[in-house]
Parts: C-alpha cells; sequence; structure tokens
C-alpha cells in the first residue's frame, strides 16, 4: 500500500496508522488503553457536550449513557474499526468533516499524550511525527483492511489465535456481537450474511501468520 499526500476527502475511507517515537511503547498498562479507547469515543464528536476530563469523572453508568448517543451526534469521522498495540496503532477511518481525519487525530493523541506523559513522568512527543493514511478505494480493500486491523494482534505475536478474539482494545468484540458504542459498522458488516464476518476474520489467521513470518525473514 502506498502513502498518499494528497488532501483527505469527505466522504472517502482511510486506513490511518502510527506509532511511538523510535518504535517507543506507547500502551503501558489497562489504565493506558481504556483512556485510549474512552478518548476514541470522545474525540469523533464535533462539538462534546462536556469537557473529557469530566466525562471522565462521571459514573460508568453516566459514560455508557453518553457514549450511547455519540453515534448520533456530528462528528469529524466515523471509526469503522481500529486496533490498539503496545507501540502503535490502526484505525479505519471515514471523513464526514472537512479536515475531519486530521483534527480527530490531532485532538486524540495530544490528548492521549499529555496523559501519558503525566503518567508515565515523560515529556516530548510520543507519536512518531505525522500519521500516514491509505485511501480505501474498493468494498473489497475496505473489508481487507478492517481484517488486517483486526488480526494486528495476532501477527504481532501479542496474543494467540485461541486469544485474538477476545483482545479488549480493538473494535473485533463489537464486531462478532454486531454492535458498537464507538464504532460504525454497516459499511463491512451489511456485505456478510450474519455472524460470517467472524469466518472471513479468522480463516485467514493462520495465512496472516505465515505471511508476517515470510515478511520478517525477507527483511533479515
Amino acid at each position: 500500500m502506498s502513502y498518499r499526500r494528497t488532501p483527505l476527502v469527505i466522504g472517502e475511507y482511510y486506513h490511518v496508522f502510527n506509532r511511538g517515537v523510535a518504535r517507543q511503547p506507547t500502551f503501558l498498562s489497562r489504565f493506558d488503553y481504556k483512556y485510549a479507547l474512552e478518548s476514541l469515543a470522545y474525540y469523533q464528536v464535533v462539538n462534546p457536550v462536556i469537557p473529557l476530563s469530566r466525562f471522565r469523572e462521571t459514573s460508568e453508568e453516566d459514560r455508557g449513557n453518553y457514549l450511547d448517543t455519540i453515534l448520533n451526534m456530528p462528528r469529524y469521522v466515523d471509526i469503522v474499526a481500529f486496533v490498539f498495540m503496545p507501540n502503535h496503532f490502526h484505525m479505519l477511518l471515514k471523513q464526514n468533516e472537512e479536515s475531519g481525519v486530521s483534527t480527530f487525530l490531532s485532538k486524540f493523541t495530544n490528548s492521549y499524550t499529555r496523559y501519558f506523559n503525566v503518567k508515565h513522568q515523560r515529556v516530548g512527543p510520543l507519536f512518531q511525527g505525522r500519521f500516514k493514511s491509505v485511501h480505501i478505494e474498493t468494498t473489497e480493500q475496505l473489508l481487507h483492511v478492517s481484517r488486517y486491523i483486526h488480526l494486528n494482534p495476532l501477527v504481532s505475536g501479542v496474543v494467540r489465535e485461541e486469544e485474538v478474539k477476545r483482545y479488549e482494545w480493538s473494535s473485533l468484540s463489537d464486531y462478532l456481537q454486531a454492535s458498537s458504542k464507538k464504532c460504525v459498522l454497516l459499511p463491512v458488516l451489511e456485505t456478510f450474511p450474519k455472524g460470517d464476518y467472524e469466518k472471513f476474520v479468522m480463516d485467514h489467521a493462520s495465512y496472516a501468520q505465515e505471511l508476517e513470518k515470510i515478511k520478517h525473514l525477507t527483511l533479515e
């Protein structure tokens, strides 16, 4: 896949990703991942009702009620799929507003970096410069990228094959339940009969692992 420097367009889908500076870890604890998940949901909204700090101080029930309303609010992006890994992230986004992808990612990464630096007593940038993006041009590519994102914990060796469906820090569990408070699932799930998306992902798991091994051997 090639990186594109052309402007991001309203109504189009993009695979965006970034990693830690010098490949350093960007998530060190469950608290880090949970903060990132809440920020992911919160910052997609154009005009949040309350500041993130106040949102995080509310009860779990109130946060859940607020999240229930997010997909009905004006949003910079539709989050189609995502995964947080120990030193990087991937997202599949549809741009809804002018500069929506850039604005959303700037708000998300800046907020998370401030949190991470205070939490772990560090200074300076956390992520490696500007995010990378790839324009999704076909439905087939959209499906392939969603599967790639959801298998990332497996092919990277973070979890075993029997654990990938339980990986907490991706949208795969939302797809398996066909329900989400953060993501818009329809662009992917509408192409599959009920339950077939799981088969689409997991049937590719062994092949994806072998492909990753071959890639590493080629680079050595």
